[in-house]
């Protein structure tokens, strides 16, 4: 049984001594020889390349060791509303919740801290969060530092909107936006701010006269000021789709269908009415209402086409009379002239007569020219 034995702590350790548990002193780098025959004496060996300690007896090297404590450690205690950045030789290593106390050896590895008060003002500021929120691809930081980091990147043309413990704060501008999440819950919503489509589609509404109709509608809108609307509307592209709907009927359920196939504007212009009322003051401004469809029930399709065909046999038999008429009436004027003036009736003979050898083949003149001129064409 060995009685005798020695300790050997590296330059890169420190030790401490026990003897039946009970702690003796700090030990520094170092040869140290024993005597125990009774296997009372522990040593406990610590590597400076880790910093941050933890024992079960901090406390009592605090209250009992304080020389050798502020000797050998660095301590870090924070409040309810303080967090600590911690850099190992200059490099960001680790972040400290609030109401922590953490421990770290002296000697080997250079620790600084940055304590932040987060009591009122809990944004992390954009240079640092750059550095705290790193893309996908890159593994400079551990994973445990992005649990205590809420973030957000706000896309261009888009608007972030901040809750707080539940409360809508502000609106965030495109970017980068981070938040110290400890002791509030945060919340960021992002809405896009380009002009948006909203389809109302296959709503079935009677018209005046009874015929029941099934119209697709499409609206425009932007959302100008997004707080405004968030505090008057919890979702607002369901209250714009009701409300189109109300507009919808309201349009269509006081005219008559033949009213509304007349003028397929006056859909859009009631409509587009009704809903810029509603939301004038919900800081969403309407750029456009249409109708897309309007689809008529099966029999009703039958009776319109028999209408409209009725309507255009109508209008091509006016037309035929009103030619016929023209004619008579062009017939009746010539014959008028040629009455009293003979010239003008052979001349009409003439006509005649050039128009019927058009379509002769061969034609047999008798007397020769003299004859034709005379007896054929002989002006009386």
């Amino acid at each position: 049984m060995l009685i005798f034995g020695k300790f050997i702590v590296r330059k890169n350790e420190r030790g401490l001594l026990f003897k039946n548990g009970d702690f003796l002193k700090f030990l520094e780098p170092g040869t140290y020889h024993y005597f125990d025959p009774l296997r009372k004496i522990q040593l406990e060996l610590y590597d400076l390349s880790v910093p941050e300690f933890s024992h079960r007896l901090t406390d009592f090297f605090i209250k009992k060791y304080p020389e050798d404590f502020a000797r050998y450690f660095s301590m870090i205690d924070l409040g309810a509303e303080q967090l600590a950045l911690i850099y190992q030789n200059g490099q960001l290593a680790n972040i400290l919740p609030p109401s922590t106390r953490t421990v770290y050896w002296k000697g080997l590895i250079d620790i600084t801290t940055e304590i932040i008060d987060i009591s009122d003002n809990f944004e992390i500021p954009s240079s640092l969060a750059a550095q705290l929120v790193p893309s996908q691809t890159d593994y400079r930081l551990p994973p445990k530092l992005r649990e205590f980091i809420n973030s957000q990147v706000v896309p261009e043309h888009h608007r972030g909107v901040l809750y707080v413990n539940g409360q809508c704060t502000k609106t965030l501008s495109p970017g980068l936006h981070a938040y110290w999440p400890f002791n509030r819950q945060i919340t960021i919503e992002i809405w896009d701010t380009r002009l948006q489509n909203l389809e109302v589609s296959g709503q079935e509404i009677l018209t005046k006269d009874k015929v029941n109709l099934r119209i697709n509608l499409s609206v425009n809108y932007l959302i100008k000021d997004i707080l405004q609307t968030l505090s008057e509307l919890p979702r607002p592209t369901d209250y714009l789709y009701k409300e189109l709907q109300f507009g919808l009927r309201a349009a269509v359920g006081t005219r008559t269908l033949d009213e509304l196939l007349e003028n397929k504007s006056v859909i859009d212009e009631s409509v587009l009415n009704y809903i810029r009322d509603k939301t004038t003051d919900l800081g969403i401004q309407i750029r456009s209402v249409g109708v897309k469809d309007i689809i008529l029930p099966g029999e009703m399709k039958v009776i319109l086409t028999k209408v409209v065909e009725a309507e255009k046999v109508a209008q091509a038999n006016l037309i035929k009379r009103r030619e016929e008429t023209a004619a008579t009436r062009s017939l009746l004027n010539t014959a008028k002239v040629m009455e009293n003036n003979p010239t003008a009736l052979r001349l009409k003979e003439l006509e005649v007569l050039e128009k019927v050898t058009e379509k002769i083949g061969n034609l047999s003149v008798y007397d020769g020219l003299d004859g034709l001129l005379k007896k054929l064409v002989k002006i009386k």
